[in-house]
């Protein structure tokens, strides 16, 4: 099958690769850990999801054609920057729209795998917390709070070294920020790496020996069911797991 030059055209960035698209337009990336979902200033396209503008009020690339009318890639999902794995893109405007009423309505699944410190007491278990999210001069903080936040937790393996070390899958069913990360924080389990709420001393440490100061957080999966043009379909996505994952595991 002949591939969709809008997609081979994508001007992707540093590291970033297409992992899949339907007939409806919509596809998903994988994201490196480092790279922003968006440019959040001028000049930073050279680090973000595509090298491109970014409009922030219609949130989508855009970028010029060898012929027709200027390009656009509407984005449908975020990750933090230090966060890597699957992010949703659609090419159409009204696809756009029924994709993120599908995240409104918490339909769309969402599985992550987190590298954190430490061996949980109990695999699998049901996260529930209530927290509150604050955002000043465009820092975000989350912590303890009113709103609900749930996650379901299980243990996909644990190593043996000293400290240490458990993968965990992570199947959020609320979309809080920084969410996940707090969450381990809270029950002494600190995702590696995390520079706001981990473990400061043990992130050092581990970033000597394995020479990567990462943030050990993925975006596994993503998938859903959705309707678009009449017509009923389904979407997956799965990012690979980045090797530092098995690395850091193997050497504990």
């Amino acid at each position: 099958m002949k591939a969709d030059p809008f997609w081979a055209a994508l001007p992707l960035g540093r590291g970033v690769t297409l992992l899949g698209q339907d007939a409806s337009g919509l596809a998903a990336l994988d994201k490196p850990a480092g790279i922003l979902s968006h440019p959040n200033t001028p000049g930073e396209e050279g680090r973000s999801l595509l090298e491109a503008p970014y409009a922030l009020d219609g949130e989508f690339y855009h970028w010029p054609s060898a012929a027709g009318p200027p390009r656009r890639l509407w984005l449908l999902n975020r990750l933090d920057s230090a966060t890597s794995g699957v992010l949703l893109v659609a090419a159409d405007a009204a696809l756009a729209a029924a994709i993120r009423a599908q995240f409104k309505r918490k339909q769309v699944r969402k599985v992550y795998l987190a590298l954190v410190f430490g061996r949980a007491a109990r695999s699998p278990e049901l996260w529930r917390d209530r927290l509150a999210v604050e955002k000043k001069l465009g820092v975000v903080r989350t912590g303890a709070g009113h709103i609900p936040s749930e996650c379901r937790m299980s243990v996909v393996r644990a190593g043996s070294g000293s400290p240490p070390l458990s993968l965990l899958r992570l199947e959020p069913k609320t979309g809080r920020s920084h969410q996940l990360r707090v969450q381990c924080a809270d029950r002494h389990l600190p995702i590696v790496g995390d520079q706001t709420y981990g473990d400061f001393r043990r992130n050092r440490d581990f970033a000597r020996r394995a020479g990567t100061k990462r943030l050990f957080l993925h975006s596994r999966e993503t998938s859903f069911a959705y309707e678009f043009g009449g017509r009923a379909r389904s979407f997956s996505a799965q990012a690979p797991v980045p090797p530092e994952f098995d690395a850091a595991l193997d050497a504990s």
